[in-house]
C-alpha cells in the first residue's frame, strides 16, 4: 500500500453518504521514506526563492516539476535550485520542464504541493486547476487582477476548503511573529476599537524590463510584466495589497467603499507601461472606520512602508521590520515587541504549511481572505482611475476582464501602444472601471 498517496491524495472520499477527510493517515511523510512532491509554477525570483523555503523547512521535499512560459527563465530558476540542493532534491528530469501559457497544468499533475507564483494575472487559473487537481497549494500574493479573477479564486478557494486542502498565501505578515502578537492585543481591546489608520508603501519602484527587437507585444508585455495591468494590477494591487491585508486583518471586515486620487508624474515613460506611479485612497468600513492608504514609486524621495491605526483607547504601529508597538491615549508604552530571535516570516509560512501536511492536518485557508484584501487593492485603484466613489459590492461583481481574449504568442492584449510606443493612460472621470 503506498502510504504517502493515501494520505496526500485530496480528492474527497465518499462513505456511507459522509465526506471522510483526506488525512485519513496522519504522520505519514514523518519518516522520511516517502518525498512529498512539489511543482513550481512561475519561475522568477519569488517562485525561485518560495522552492528554497520549501526544501529548508527540513522535510523530505524534491521538486519534480517546473512550468514557465518563458524557457530562459525556467532554466534560470532551476540553475540556483540544482546548484544548491542537487539531485537529492530536484528531480525535474527534461520531459518536466514544461513552456509555454499551459505548460501549469502539466507541471501540477506530477506535484502533491504546488508554488504558484507566475505574474498575478494567471493566478486564478492556475490557482483553480491546482484545486480541481487535488492539490496543497502555496500561492503567492495578489491573486488575481480584475474582479473577474477575484470570483474565480473565492470559488476555487470554497471548494479548496470542501476537500481539506491547504492553502497558504504568501502574505507573509500573517505569519510575522511581530504582527501576530501585536494584532492579538489589539483583537483582545488593548487599545480599545479601531477607528482610523494610514498604511503606506512608499518607495523608488522596481525593475522595468526593456524592449528587444524581434519581441511580439504579447512577449514584452509578458516580459515586463509589472507595468500592465491585466498582468500586474498596478503596484497598489501588486505591492500595497500587503498593507492593505493588515488593515482588514486587525479590523475583521473589508471596505464598503473607496475613493481617491492618483496619477503618473515621474515614472511615466513607454517602458512603464500603463500603471500609476502614486495612488492615495480612502477606505471607509461599515462600521464608520476610515483608512487611508497611500503608495507611490518616486525615485530619491522618502520611503515608508509601515501601518499605524487609532483606537478609542491608543494607537499602534507595525512595520515588516518586527516593529510593533502599542501606546494608550496619554502615550504609555503597552507594548513593544521584541523581534529578537524571530524566524523569517516568508521561511516560517512554509514551515507551517508543510508541518500541516506532514501531520495529517488541515490547517490554512487563506484564500478567501487573500482574495478580499486582493479586492481591497483593486477596489483602491478603481477610485484612482475613475475619479468616482467606488461601492465593494459593484465593483465585485464588475463582469469588466482585463486578460487577452486569447494566450499566444502571436496575439495581442488589450491595451496597445500607440505609433509612439506610449501605452494609454487611466483618465480620472472619463475611464470606466466597473
Amino acid at each position: 500500500m503506498n502510504h504517502r498517496r493515501n494520505f496526500i491524495k485530496t480528492s474527497a472520499l465518499i462513505a456511507g453518504g459522509a465526506m471522510i477527510s483526506p488525512f485519513a493517515l496522519p504522520k505519514a511523510f514523518a519518516t522520511g521514506d516517502d518525498a512529498i512532491k512539489i511543482a513550481l509554477i512561475g519561475c522568477g525570483g519569488r517562485g525561485t526563492g518560495a522552492v528554497f523555503q520549501a526544501f529548508e523547512t527540513g522535510y523530505n521535499i524534491k521538486l519534480v516539476a517546473m512550468a514557465d512560459a518563458f524557457r530562459d527563465r525556467l532554466e534560470g530558476s532551476y540553475k540556483p535550485i540544482f546548484d544548491k540542493y542537487g539531485k537529492e532534491k530536484v528531480e525535474v528530469s527534461e520531459e518536466k520542464k514544461f513552456v509555454g501559457f499551459d505548460a501549469y497544468k502539466d507541471a501540477i499533475k506530477e506535484a502533491d504541493v504546488v508554488i504558484l507564483a507566475a505574474p498575478p494575472g494567471f493566478r486564478p487559473d492556475h490557482f483553480q486547476e491546482a484545486i480541481r487537481q487535488n492539490k496543497q497549494v502555496f500561492m503567492e500574493k495578489p491573486v488575481a487582477t480584475d474582479a473577474v479573477g477575484i470570483r474565480k479564486v473565492l470559488d476555487a478557494a470554497k471548494e479548496a476548503s470542501e476537500k481539506k486542502l491547504n492553502v497558504v498565501v504568501g502574505f507573509q505578515r500573517r505569519y510575522q511573529d511581530s504582527y501576530v502578537e501585536t494584532i492579538k492585543r489589539i483583537h483582545d481591546g488593548a487599545i480599545g476599537d479601531i477607528v482610523s489608520g494610514q498604511v503606506y508603501w512608499n518607495d523608488a519602484g522596481v525593475w522595468v524590463k526593456q524592449r528587444e527587437a524581434g519581441m511580439t507585444e504579447m512577449e514584452y508585455q509578458m516580459r515586463n510584466w509589472y507595468y500592465f495591468n491585466w498582468l500586474c494590477g498596478d503596484h497598489i494591487v501588486e505591492q500595497h495589497v500587503h498593507n492593505l491585508d493588515v488593515v482588514n486583518w486587525i479590523k475583521g471586515a473589508y471596505p464598503i467603499k473607496a475613493e481617491g486620487t492618483g496619477g503618473r508624474f515621474i515614472r511615466n515613460g513607454k517602458e512603464h507601461g500603463e500603471i500609476f506611479d502614486h495612488h492615495s485612497v480612502t477606505y471607509t468600513y461599515e462600521d464608520g472606520t476610515v483608512i487611508l492608504g497611500e503608495c507611490r514609486h518616486f525615485p530619491g524621495a522618502h520611503n515608508r512602508v509601515d501601518e499605524t491605526f487609532q483606537g478609542t483607547n491608543g494607537r499602534a504601529y507595525l512595520n515588516a521590520g518586527n516593529k510593533g508597538q502599542l501606546w494608550d491615549r496619554n502615550g504609555n508604552v503597552l507594548y513593544n515587541h521584541d523581534g529578537k530571535g524571530n524566524k523569517n516570516p516568508y521561511q516560517k509560512e512554509h514551515d507551517m504549511l508543510f508541518k500541516a501536511i506532514v501531520d495529517g492536518e488541515f490547517k490554512y485557508q487563506d484564500a478567501e481572505h487573500a482574495a478580499k484584501s486582493t479586492m481591497t487593492a483593486i477596489l483602491g485603484r478603481n477610485a484612482t482611475y475613475s475619479g468616482k466613489v467606488v461601492q465593494w459590492d459593484e465593483a465585485l461583481q464588475s463582469e469588466i476582464s482585463l486578460m487577452p481574449a486569447r494566450l499566444d504568442w502571436n496575439s495581442n492584449p488589450q491595451v496597445l501602444p500607440d505609433d509612439a510606443g506610449y501605452y494609454p493612460i487611466a483618465l480620472p472621470g472619463k475611464t470606466k472601471v466597473i
